[in-house]
């Protein structure tokens, strides 16, 4: 006759099952799909292609695109949209915001899972002082009307370029530009705590590089930078940059509102002159980024954080401009071929990241090599641009840019080689799983 277990076998077996269930199966992520492009794929068979071929789990989009958003009904993908700036005054009315949801939202949703409706792109930095004035007024009215339709789930947040910053080097003397924070980044953090939302910002390391910075902005080994005040060492811009927004925010009141990376990539070729554009060091900036937002790792000031975040872009589009650089951001060509490997398709054994899977567009140099003598920000996509709008005077912040990171030398401090999740790897991992846990408990 067999001895009934003891009750917490039973316990124990179906914590086993739950942390098995716990294990990641892969790494997900957000793509900003742009549409800038005489030459791309019609939209029902891009999110068939997200869907069944890559990790990608969630899209932003530059508009209200109908034909993208219905494209992406019944995936399980979120969507996320976007209000032009050119909109943001008239949804200051509850009538006009009322209408837009119904024109825009309703039909679609829940079908297509609507994530964030991003009002505006970048609006402190572009400006003018209209918009810059009925952005967290229209946010606050959009938010009502949703509410008003039951669609709660839906998160209203705006994306920023990191000109919002006065400082980021070091992390713990950053700020809001003044005239900024208390007029427009306080009552939109108080919005987004309120509403549990996401303040969304575009960090780009890309456009902090310098020779002598690298490592540092691709997360390989690096000497670092050393915050005195704090005693910590920034083994990469990436890291840098989120903590400065913290602080920013810390500094207004709000350090627990979420932070979204809206925008971040790297791309593989560009003008002549920007020898750092290449598919190199795109595959390894894209997938250090994998690595880090994945890992549950956080920030230094962030520890254990982990951060939804969005690469930029899902293609390279040829009618962008008017560098190459804008033209060559893309993970993917117009024909779904990759530009390079970082694991972002599903595989039963994902190779390795890799710079060049198959041959990426555009010119292809040292990382290296010296950089151009025009200004850093001088090729920066449209919306990624750090020199602000002035707007009114009086109100706008100073012109100085933000420091986009330190000139320091290549050396080995740690390896921050990347890291793709195989199929093989997510087995061996559950497989160890169920022995321990299993072993575990036949042994209370």
């Amino acid at each position: 006759m067999c001895t009934p277990k003891h009750p917490s076998f039973y316990t124990h077996l179906v914590i086993t099952f739950l942390l098995l269930a716990a294990i990641p199966t892969g790494i997900s992520i957000g793509v900003n799909y742009g549409t800038l492009g005489d030459n791309l794929p019609p939209p029902s068979q891009v999110a068939h292609f997200l869907k069944t071929q890559t990790t990608i789990d969630r899209v932003k989009i530059f508009d209200v695109n109908t034909t993208i958003i219905k494209a992406f009904a019944n995936t399980g993908i979120l969507v996320s949209v976007t209000v032009p700036n050119g909109d943001i005054p008239s949804l200051t009315d509850q009538r006009n915001a009322r209408r837009w949801i119904d024109t825009n939202i309703k039909p679609y949703y829940p079908a297509t899972k609507i994530h964030y409706i991003c009002v505006g792109t970048e609006v402190l930095h572009w400006g003018p002082q209209t918009l810059i004035d009925n952005l967290v007024p229209a946010m606050k009215v959009l938010h009502a009307a949703l509410v008003k339709q039951g669609f709660d789930e839906i998160k209203i947040s705006s994306p920023h370029s990191l000109g919002i910053l006065l400082a980021s080097d070091p992390p713990s003397s950053a700020s809001f530009r003044p005239g900024w924070d208390v007029g427009s980044l306080s009552p939109m953090l108080e919005f987004l705590k309120q509403t549990k939302s996401g303040f969304m910002v575009n960090p780009y390391t890309y456009f902090g590089w310098s020779p002598g910075n690298s490592n540092f902005c691709l997360f390989k080994p690096n000497p670092g930078l050393f915050d005195k005040a704090t005693g910590i060492t920034y083994t990469n811009q990436f890291d840098q940059l989120m903590d400065a927004v913290h602080v920013s925010m810390k500094k207004l009141g709000y350090p627990d509102v979420e932070i979204v990376v809206a925008e971040t990539g790297w791309p593989s070729g560009g003008d002549p002159a920007n020898v750092h554009a290449n598919p190199t060091n795109a595959a390894a900036y894209i997938g250090g980024l994998m690595k880090k937002v994945s890992s549950g790792d956080g920030t230094p000031l962030m520890p254990g954080r982990k951060f939804e975040t969005y690469i930029f872009a899902l293609f390279n589009e040829n009618l962008k401009g008017p560098s190459l650089d804008e033209k060559n951001f893309g993970l993917f060509r117009p024909d779904f071929t990759q530009v390079y490997n970082v694991g972002i398709m599903h595989a039963p054994l994902a190779p390795s990241p890799s710079p060049m899977a198959v041959t990426a567009d555009g010119p292809s140099s040292s990382a290296d090599a010296p950089s151009s003598s025009s200004g850093p920000w001088d090729d920066a996509p449209f919306f990624n641009r750090t020199t602000p709008f002035m707007g009114s005077p009086g109100k706008a912040p100073p012109a100085s840019s933000t420091n986009a990171g330190p000139n320091i030398a290549n050396a080995n401090v740690r390896d921050s080689s990347l890291a793709t999740t195989s199929m093989s790897l997510i087995f061996a991992a559950r497989f160890a799983a169920v022995v321990i846990l299993l072993a575990m408990t036949l042994l209370v």
